[in-house]
């Protein structure tokens, strides 16, 4: 199983190294069961982050029709400014995500059976916002759980939310919670704590599943 990490220009770099720890982690720990790779969509380069100019390498190019996961980041930027001045800001960073050879690809993968896409952060804005994930279940950054709801995703105030082959995590430091939940989803809890007992993390809030009964207004 692969799982494939898109960096594209902006990308917040927590996002991407925290779940790609975890997770290596988790490959460690099933004898390498699955690979974690760091791609973009117009192949291998050096993709400058949104921090600071911190630039991280993709080794290949996406390929949605590979069985497995792929993740998509947020981006990390100012959150205020004019556009028209030349400020990118996060909004803009995500809406760009969207115009760019990525969104198609992605489309592709949420198209295929064989693959989850996960997101991190502002990573289900920028599907969001693409007009990929419309009427799904996701959780953003706190601060876009509005326009992530505007776009017509439903969206859900918990930790983790887990849509079938949609999963997505809300703030920067979720992407530790997603790699887990996907290890125990994947190979079960004891890898997953095996994970955390090496990282000295414990797992936070809610992980939301869309089954079971609905509740009643209270």
């Amino acid at each position: 199983m692969l799982v494939q990490i898109v960096l594209f220009d902006g990308f917040d770099p927590l996002d991407v190294i925290a779940p790609f720890e975890v997770l290596a982690a988790g490959s460690d720990a099933t004898a390498g069961a699955f690979d974690v790779q760091l791609v973009a969509a117009d192949g291998p380069r050096e993709v400058t982050s949104g921090t600071r100019g911190l630039t991280l390498r993709a080794t290949a190019r996406l390929d949605p029709e590979r069985p497995g996961y792929v993740l998509i980041p947020g981006a990390s930027g100012p959150t205020t400014g004019n556009p028209d001045q030349g400020v990118e800001t996060i909004p803009v960073l995500l809406s760009r995500f969207g115009d760019s050879t990525a969104a198609p690809m992605v489309k592709t993968a949420l198209r295929n059976p064989d693959v989850t896409v996960a997101t991190v952060c502002g990573g289900s804005l920028a599907l969001a916002m693409a007009g990929l994930i419309e009427g799904r279940h996701a959780v953003t950054h706190v601060l876009g759980m509005d326009v992530l709801d505007a776009t017509g995703v439903h969206a859900v105030p918990a930790r983790v939310v887990d849509d079938g082959d949609l999963i997505s995590a809300g703030g920067v430091t979720s992407g530790l919670d997603l790699g887990l939940h996907i290890l125990e989803r994947e190979f079960g809890p004891q890898v997953a704590h095996a994970v955390e007992t090496l990282f000295e993390y414990e797992r936070r809030g809610t992980v939301w599943r869309h089954t079971g009964r609905t509740p009643v207004t209270i």
